[in-house]
């Protein structure tokens, strides 16, 4: 029998890079509709549930997952942990598939594949950013309950409780862990939606692929760029997890 897994993606408006950033129109949808439309892909995902803030500013974003009929949750806007805690104790997930609204082109066959890791291993925790080999924006962890609820109880230090899954990746010996590789190194590749040269990236491949309802898979992605090598200029400056690296510096203050 399959273990029964949720995608939970955190979503706000509030970004401090890109204000707005889940709501702007990326090839006819908005980006949030993107991230859910390849989620729904998904054969390994058993629901999709959007974790928000209760924050005013994220109004707008509630409305129009209201409109789509899209199921969410609201929680804290800082302890994006506990907000992942709540939304999980309250929609009874047994296990969780973290996935963030800044990823347009997550990979449903990815996603799989780590849920097929994580039941397969029978571990804690699973994920493919352990080592980073797949492209920035790819991310996806998966985790049970128990490690959430463990980690949510645990957690003390600021990026513990910003950064879902800190806690389980500081501590090996507490939290068994699979982690999936690509058969090649691709991490140079950022797809991730952080700022506006990542704006304008995403929106050049979008026009450079065929417009239809199927799911975007990363090989297309890499194919359709190879016809215009000029767009890995516009985003290759930016460093990976750059909110990560702040949160740590902070947590030495």
């Amino acid at each position: 029998m399959k273990t029964d897994v949720t995608a939970i993606i955190q979503a706000r408006m509030g970004s401090s890079r890109l204000p707005g950033k889940v709501l702007m129109p990326l090839a006819g949808l908005p980006v949030i509709d993107r991230v859910i439309a390849q989620a729904q892909y998904s054969s390994r995902i058993s629901g999709i549930v959007v974790a928000t803030t209760t924050s005013p500013s994220d109004d707008p974003l509630v409305k129009h997952l209201q409109n789509r009929n899209i199921r969410f949750f609201r929680g804290s806007e800082t302890d994006v942990l506990d907000r992942y805690y709540q939304c999980s104790k309250c929609i009874g997930a047994n296990n969780i598939a973290r996935i963030t609204a800044d990823c347009p082109l997550i990979d449903p066959q990815v996603i799989d594949q780590v849920i097929d890791l994580f039941d397969s291993s029978k571990v804690m925790y699973a994920s493919n950013v352990e080592p980073a080999t797949f492209p920035d924006g790819l991310d996806v962890e998966v985790f049970s309950f128990e490690a959430l609820e463990w980690s949510w109880r645990e957690a003390k230090l600021a990026s513990e409780r910003e950064h879902v899954t800190q806690y389980i990746r500081k501590h090996p010996e507490l939290f068994s862990r699979g982690s999936l590789e690509s058969p090649t190194r691709l991490d140079h590749f950022r797809w991730t939606l952080d700022q506006e040269e990542d704006y304008q990236l995403l929106n050049k491949i979008f026009n450079l692929l065929p417009s239809t309802d199927a799911p975007v898979h990363y090989e297309s992605v890499i194919k359709a760029l190879a016809r215009a090598p000029e767009t890995y200029e516009l985003n290759g400056h930016i460093q990976r997890n750059e909110g990560l690296k702040k949160s740590l510096a902070e947590d030495l203050r």
